[in-house]
């Protein structure tokens, strides 16, 4: 218990922190709703140098009143029916933690977030991205589109990379001769 205490009272400073750097006109009105973005911030960047932009592509979706849709949400909703995939009927499936099915931020955070998803809620780069993708290039990265048809071209050429990387994987097939 006493980790848990130290925990949690490090994260109040962090965030307490942060909260009064926070860059004006963000579209949540407390920290802990920054929290919980920041928390999407932490599971939807593998790269540190990313957190900053992807949430500033959330905060643009929130101004727009779009979804966010942001599969990490979809996978804690989803709790021990995640089975390691997210399939078209996961993202369907409503609930209250779906931001598919549901506008604005979720309930509760999705996860701990690290001091720099934290920095990145509160301070998030400007940017006229809406949406992003990884890139499938192995490396974390991701792909941020302007325009939805932008951004179904880089669905489309992450999906291309994801089935030739599962395709080279494949076992070729031993021919036998008797």
């Amino acid at each position: 218990i006493a980790i848990l205490t130290l925990a949690y009272d490090s994260m109040q400073r962090v965030l307490a922190d942060a909260w009064t750097e926070r860059r004006p006109g963000l579209p949540y009105d407390t920290p802990y709703q920054a929290l919980t973005l920041a928390s999407m911030v932490e599971k939807e960047a593998a790269l540190k140098s990313e957190r900053a932009q992807i949430a500033g592509v959330f905060v643009n979706r929130l101004r727009k009143r779009m979804r966010l849709q942001s599969d990490p949400t979809v996978i804690y909703g989803l709790g021990a029916r995640y089975d390691g995939s997210i399939h078209t009927r996961d993202l369907l499936r409503d609930t209250p933690y779906n931001t598919y099915t549901r506008a604005g931020l979720p309930p509760t955070p999705v996860a701990l977030p690290g001091r720099e998803s934290v920095l990145a809620a509160v301070r998030p780069e400007e940017t006229q991205a809406l949406y992003f993708v990884a890139t499938g290039l192995g490396d974390g990265a991701h792909h941020f589109s302007r325009t939805l048809e932008e951004h179904n071209s880089a669905v489309k050429a992450y999906l291309a990379r994801l089935r030739t990387q599962e395709h080279a994987a494949d076992p070729k097939p031993v021919s036998r001769r008797p």
